[in-house]
């Protein structure tokens, strides 16, 4: 599925699990695509998510408020959680269903939103961007 990914989108997949050692986390969730989607200002996503007025500082914040900080520095491989599979796996539907053969930030986003449930989307609600909006803006950008 990988090699359908822009480089945006791998990128954003490689700094989410950066970015889930920095907050001593041991696994990969939502919240890491999260943040990890608005570190690139320039991005399909993070350009949707800013006409929300949701900021990477905004972000952060409330994940550190939602789930907190680890205790320690995980080392080693770190794994991506069910619910940030199943994103990752609606990200390629998001795709598929907008007719274009390559997974972008965009679709990452849209697989947030439509997986609903997890940190991410929690995130999201809390800072005003529900998922029709995303979507809506998403569309837009």
């Amino acid at each position: 599925m990988f090699e359908r990914f822009t480089t945006e989108a791998r990128r954003t997949v490689v700094r989410s699990r950066d970015l889930a050692r920095e907050l001593r986390h041991d696994r990969i969730g939502t919240e890491h695509l999260l943040l990890a989607l608005l570190e690139d200002a320039e991005s399909p996503a993070s350009r949707a998510l800013a006409r929300l007025s949701v900021t990477r500082d905004k972000a952060r914040a409330e994940v550190e408020r939602l789930v907190g900080r680890g205790e320690k520095v995980p080392t080693g491989h770190i794994p991506f959680t069910p619910r940030a599979k199943k994103v990752l796996e609606l990200a390629l539907r998001e795709a598929l269903r907008l007719k274009v053969n390559y997974i972008g930030t965009e679709h990452i986003l849209l697989g947030l939103v439509r997986e609903g449930e997890g940190a991410a989307a929690k995130v999201l609600h809390v800072l005003g961007a529900s998922p029709d909006d995303v979507r809506r803006h998403v569309e837009a950008v």
